[in-house]
């Protein structure tokens, strides 16, 4: 499945879910918003409902975020993606 994150440079939290997804051996696409105009960004938060970044899709189903990412790596989750 196509994971997609898209996330801001200086984030801590982009940066612990994209080390989640290595480790797991997931590969995603990065899109970053830190250039984005404000229509843009106003765009992702009403497709997501999230104000916050990392935004982390699964095909087109948002997962959530980082706390989200950890919450289903430690179901052991993750491994369902591989594919």
């Amino acid at each position: 499945m196509k994971i997609t994150i898209y996330s801001m440079k200086v984030c801590p939290y982009c940066v612990k879910a994209k080390a989640i997804l290595k480790q797991r051996g997931l590969s995603y696409d990065e899109i970053m918003i830190d250039d984005w105009s404000d229509a843009e960004w106003e765009a992702q938060e009403k497709r997501s409902g999230m104000k916050t970044v990392p935004q982390i899709y699964v095909g087109e189903k948002l997962i959530g975020g980082c706390s989200d990412l950890e919450a289903m790596d430690q179901k052991d989750q993750l491994a369902s993606l591989k594919s």
